[in-house]
């Protein structure tokens, strides 16, 4: 494994190569890794395209970040890292950080500096939640509802979710434990500041599970963000969660009967991660990438194309329209006044430290 002074270095020979874009002795083809859909087509707009155009770097896209923590896992067996950035929440990003798989990042000498000469460090602020983690975007998980199909009275809160009286019909969920264990334990009386401390116990976890029961047998559990969306459109469930950028494409560009829950929204971190073990070449190609695509400029273009909040405090200000809608995206973003208001702040380091436990407890429950 690669030690941080000799990526501090490295990073250095790269900026003093002469323009921060050029090309000298780094790799001209690259793969990065992401989740596929209209997420990356948004990274494809915002940074990959103009990279390439100013780089002549040929970058390929590969859309395995759903299964990234346990392939890299192999390929580190393998001694054979094929990646060279890969896009990943920020709880598998802590873990793969641990676990020495992922590079460490000096945000002073590795990421781009804020208007007015911010540090990057500064302009970041809480989003660098680990030393190895570059954040992209603030993004959502709630729930999307049919108004046609919920009654006169729309649900308005997470909590709704689990009264099938007052809404009957299927509900979907994701067949993995972050946001349903939170949510669960939520809706059963447990104050949002506990959750994890009673989540972290036995009596906590069979109370979270016990509270998914009741809904359990009204549930199609999804495994992937694009199910919800087809799910809704068709009619086979009234409500369902999802990531809010895959609700905006089905309400606004879509033109579907469906409406947003932002009650209970469990917010989340996503970015960029650098797999340790790259060669020189490929190192520094993917440290250039890094600096470039989470600067403030293109941060903030990047919400021309997916309403997920920008990580940068300076990027804010600078989201705009749509690129093809032509609407406001400010109000559309889970980081919004609105919006924030009743959100789900996710335990980043709680699921770094017990999702694999997690995993395995939950889909035991699934399979009884």
């Amino acid at each position: 494994m690669l030690t941080r002074k000799t990526i501090l270095a490295t990073a250095a020979l790269s900026l003093v190569a002469g323009s921060a874009f050029a090309g000298g002795h780094m790799s001209n083809e690259m793969t990065i890794v992401s989740w596929g859909g209209a997420y990356s087509n948004s990274q494809l707009k915002a940074y990959h395209e103009p990279y390439s155009a100013i780089t002549g770097v040929t970058i390929l896209n590969d859309e395995s970040s759903g299964t990234a923590t346990a392939k890299l896992r192999a390929m580190n067996e393998a001694n054979n890292i094929t990646w060279d950035v890969v896009d990943v929440e920020a709880g598998p990003a802590m873990a793969l950080c641990d676990e020495g798989l992922a590079m460490v990042i000096d945000p002073d000498t590795m990421l781009a500096r804020a208007p007015n000469d911010v540090s990057a460090a500064d302009d970041f602020g809480d989003t660098l939640v680990s030393e190895c983690f570059i954040p992209q975007i603030v993004y959502s998980t709630t729930f999307g509802y049919r108004t046609d199909l919920v009654g006169s009275t729309p649900p308005t809160s997470v909590c709704d979710v689990f009264d099938t009286e007052a809404y009957p019909g299927k509900r979907s969920l994701f067949s993995y434990p972050i946001n349903n264990m939170e949510w669960a334990l939520l809706c059963d009386g447990v104050a949002k500041a506990d959750i994890y401390d009673v989540l972290e116990t036995s009596d906590g976890q069979d109370q979270a599970f016990a509270k998914l029961d009741t809904i359990k047998d009204h549930v199609i559990w999804v495994d992937a963000g694009s199910t919800t969306p087809q799910l809704l459109a068709d009619g086979e469930v009234i409500m369902g969660a999802t990531y809010n950028g895959r609700l905006f494409s089905l309400i606004e560009e879509k033109k579907q009967p469906v409406a947003m829950l932002w009650d209970g929204q469990v917010m989340d971190l996503d970015g960029w991660i650098i797999p340790a073990g790259l060669s020189p070449e490929r190192q520094a190609r993917a440290l250039d990438y890094i600096m470039f695509a989470t600067d403030t400029t293109r941060l903030a273009d990047q919400s021309k194309y997916i309403p997920y909040g920008p990580a940068r405090k300076s990027s804010a200000p600078l989201v705009g329209k749509h690129a093809e809608l032509g609407i406001d995206m400010a109000p559309h973003m889970p980081t919004s006044p609105a919006n924030l208001e009743r959100a789900f702040l996710m335990n980043y380091s709680f699921w770094a430290d017990y999702r694999d436990d997690f995993d395995a407890k939950f889909q035991a429950w699934l399979a009884k």
